[in-house]
């Protein structure tokens, strides 16, 4: 019934420009381009937005990357709302997008020097405990300041051959208060295989803190199908960087189902509350159709039964 993280939600400022930058990334194929109110979000706190809504999908996306990128740019007040203040890595809100991809110097020269992200972590190598699972991993910004991890995971899947390339989103990583709390949370909506768990601060990241850099402890965990998750809880808690929906950056998540009545009477039976009902927006030919809910740490979260 949940297949995973369907999609990351994306804040930008310019959605031509993000759309422009998102292809060069890899992310060609524009499934639907919508403009108007985004019913559900009147749950968080304020009125329905208003907003300009692109999903794209990368047409080279492989088993272990296969999530799309939705770029979000709000439409009223006075547009975009800034980054999260003191948001670095693991505070609570979503941290990144984590694309997979093959050959991640070449990637990461490749955004750096041809479309102009900036580089926040050079390439480096390692592996993750407890199954010692190689990996190559390195870190740009888009041009709202939104971070990239790509990764390989050599030890598990060296990506079909030819040139070096993203794929799709492999994970997208969120700060929680609880992550024992969290991850039985997410494990009644699948995702169940844990690929890593790490307690220790990783040392590249530190130059992204404003404050001494806190401890990390971080698991990923996948589903049978889409992408996985990367809670992180740190200690101490840093400010909550939730933001308003929209805001630059990464803001928000969606994890895909087949029938979207069937999993809400699901989430409804194991005792998790909706935020609103679901909802249901034409788009072109197809349908955009989710539900927000409510997740422990009130991170942005819906489900999406995708009929585009």
């Amino acid at each position: 019934m949940f297949n995973g993280v369907d999609h990351i939600g994306v804040g930008v400022g310019d959605l031509d420009a993000g759309i422009e930058f998102y292809a060069g990334v890899g992310f060609s194929d524009i499934i639907f381009d919508y403009t108007g109110q985004i019913p559900g979000t009147e749950s968080f706190g304020r009125e329905r937005r208003t907003a300009r809504v692109a999903m794209l999908a990368n047409p080279d996306a492989s088993p272990i990357g296969p999530g799309r990128i939705k770029l979000v740019q709000v439409l009223d007040a006075e547009g975009p709302a800034p980054a999260p203040r003191g948001q670095a890595w693991g505070e609570i809100g979503v941290c990144e997008i984590c694309l997979h991809v093959r050959g991640v110097q070449a990637v990461h020269d490749r955004l750096v020097g041809e479309l102009g992200a900036q580089s926040l972590m050079a390439p480096l190598s390692g592996a993750v405990a407890p199954h010692d699972v190689s990996l190559d991993i390195a870190y740009v910004a888009d041009p709202w300041g939104g971070k990239i991890e790509m990764i390989e995971w050599t030890g598990l899947w060296r990506s079909l051959p030819g040139a070096p390339r993203a794929e799709g989103v492999n994970h997208v990583a969120f700060g929680v208060s609880d992550l024992e709390r969290s991850r039985s949370f997410y494990e009644q909506l699948g995702f169940i295989e844990l690929l890593f768990e790490s307690t220790a601060f990783f040392e590249p990241m530190a130059p992204w803190y404003e404050r001494e850099p806190p401890d990390q402890h971080m698991i990923m965990t996948m589903s049978a199908q889409g992408a996985g998750i990367e809670p992180c809880r740190l200690t101490p808690l840093g400010p909550d960087c939730r933001g308003e929906w929209g805001h630059l950056g990464p803001m928000e998540f969606a994890i895909g189902v087949s029938n979207l009545q069937n999993a809400v009477s699901d989430l409804r039976a194991r005792g998790v509350q909706l935020l609103g009902e679901p909802q249901t927006v034409e788009v072109g030919t197809g349908q955009w159709r989710y539900a927000y809910f409510a997740e422990p740490d009130g991170n942005y979260v819906s489900l999406v039964e995708p009929r585009y």
